[in-house]
């Protein structure tokens, strides 16, 4: 494809995306959205031969970033050099996410920053600092754990479910049990927390 052809397909994207976030509702029904990433995944498998998945990239990044402070660090690391330190479509893949779900919020409501959400404030209170740790470590056990894994719940849940894997589906029943504890216990059944 041609600089040209891509700078168009690009332009046509982005038109895709700000017109979808005008057309539709603020908040799609979870049927219609899971059913759309279905489709999105058999393209994906159709079109180029790879399952959707985005761990890998989180893993590709801390190379990257790795790289910058001790290059020698990341030559000498089994998992960076199994799974190399290079972009690639997966990368693209979690790149187009977020700037999709950024034009589709622009194109739609707009984008609202919210530091504290209204069911974390009911059950520990506005502090924007307790928030922000509570994410970060969250974020930090949802990545190990997609490494222990080998394997999200984009690459588990949706990419080998629908491939009628015994591993996928049981890694997805995983999560759905995991998520709903630690709902539980972090929200309890009337909205107050631990």
């Amino acid at each position: 494809m041609s600089l040209r052809a891509s700078i168009v397909f690009l332009a046509a994207c982005v038109a895709a995306v700000l017109l979808l976030g005008k057309l539709t509702p603020a908040v799609w029904s979870p049927y219609i959205a899971g059913a759309l990433i279905g489709v999105v995944a058999c393209l994906s498998m159709l079109l180029s031969g790879k399952t959707l998945g985005t761990s890998t990239t989180y893993l590709r990044l801390s190379g990257f970033v790795l790289k910058l402070l001790s290059p020698r660090a990341v030559k000498e690391n089994e998992c960076y050099r199994s799974h190399g330190v290079q972009v690639d479509w997966q990368m693209m893949l979690v790149i187009g996410i977020l700037v999709g779900s950024m034009l589709s919020a622009l194109g739609g409501t707009g984008i609202q920053w919210l530091w504290v959400p209204a069911m974390w404030a009911t059950s520990f209170g506005q502090t924007v600092g307790l928030r922000l740790v509570a994410a970060f470590v969250g974020g930090i056990l949802i990545g190990f754990g997609a490494r222990w894994a080998d394997g999200c719940t984009s690459g588990h849940g949706v990419a080998q479910a629908m491939q009628l894997s015994v591993a996928g589906w049981l890694s997805a029943i995983c999560f759905f049990i995991a998520g709903v504890a630690v709902a539980f216990i972090m929200y309890g059944t009337g909205g107050g927390g631990l």
